[in-house]
């Protein structure tokens, strides 16, 4: 066979095997990654679902009672870039409104009880997404609180007990600081932003510039996007279907029950004391997150409540 020949051949070859590739990549995915054959053609919708349209805003939004500044453009565009990006993080916003349904009402009873505001509910949506997750900062939980924040309000954080990982106790500590910012700031959009940046650091940033709302302040990225994130959140959570989020009753988490022993004694196998409770090491500590190690220390006079689902 001649060089020519040979040449022909092998761009036969290449055209046939990119007619191939292109005919295949075409379709809808038929195969998972394990090899199981999955739907050839998209689901019914699948198109509308993937559209990317523009939002209209809100005419009106406030925080904690106090109005939102709609009508200053860099406001309006801020609100903008933070409801577009939690409309189309699809999965991110589904979890987050599924979560949600298990540990809103729970967490809005503490903030009521404290006098906090209802809207501070979704403050913790943005900070942990209602999971105990660690920060690069080893901010921690909920509320994502760092070590030394949490003993100040009031949290137990040891080598056995850590209880930023507790939803219902860190929620109390985000409480008792919101209520001390507020103090201070008299302003509680101010005090979310407090959140993010600190009360010095926001104090600084207001006596430096001379203006005394968030919304009027020069800031860095993370801190100016932050109170704009826990609106968009609310405005989701509020009207879930305007954003396309169409979440059957059946799917969403609910809370799950449980009942409390309390001990005031050493335990020094959490395996075992799961096992007498009748339950097993995983659901201990799926409800008991705070409990730090497989064994727990109890100082004299001392006492803590440890659940165990029903």
């Amino acid at each position: 066979m001649n060089n020519l020949s040979i040449y022909i051949s092998l761009l036969s070859f290449v055209l046939i095997c990119g007619y191939i590739s292109f005919n295949e990549s075409s379709k809808f995915k038929t195969e998972s990654s394990e090899g199981i054959p999955i739907t050839e053609l998209p689901p019914a919708g699948f198109e509308e679902y993937q559209k990317g349209t523009s939002l209209e805003l809100p005419k009106n939004m406030t925080f904690a009672g106090e109005p939102v500044p709609l009508h200053i453009p860099d406001v309006r565009e801020r609100l903008d870039r933070e409801l577009h990006i939690n409309t189309y993080w699809h999965s991110s916003t589904i979890f987050l409104l599924k979560r949600g349904n298990k540990w809103l009402p729970q967490i809005e009873k503490i903030l009521r009880e404290n006098n906090v505001p209802d809207d501070f509910k979704y403050l913790a949506a943005i900070e942990g997404g209602f999971q105990n997750d660690v920060s690069p900062k080893n901010a921690v939980g909920f509320w994502q609180i760092r070590k030394d924040a949490g003993k100040e309000f009031g949290l137990e954080i040891g080598r056995d007990v850590d209880e930023r990982y507790d939803p219902l106790k860190s929620t109390q500590a985000a409480c008792n600081y919101l209520n001390k910012a507020y103090e201070r700031f008299g302003n509680w959009t101010n005090v979310a932003a407090s959140y993010n940046r600190g009360r010095s650091g926001l104090a600084r940033a207001i006596n430096n510039q001379k203006v005394d709302s968030y919304y009027d302040l020069m800031l860095n990225e993370e801190t100016s996007r932050y109170v704009f994130r826990i609106l968009a959140i609310k405005e989701i959570f509020q009207n879930p279907k305007k954003y396309g989020f169409d979440i059957s009753k059946e799917h969403l988490y609910d809370e799950e029950k449980v009942k409390y022993v309390e001990v005031d004694d050493d335990i020094k196998d959490l395996v075992q004391f799961a096992k007498d409770q009748g339950i097993n090491y995983k659901l201990l500590k799926r409800h008991n997150p705070w409990l730090r190690d497989d064994k727990l220390n109890v100082s004299r006079g001392k006492t803590y409540q440890i659940a165990i689902p029903l």
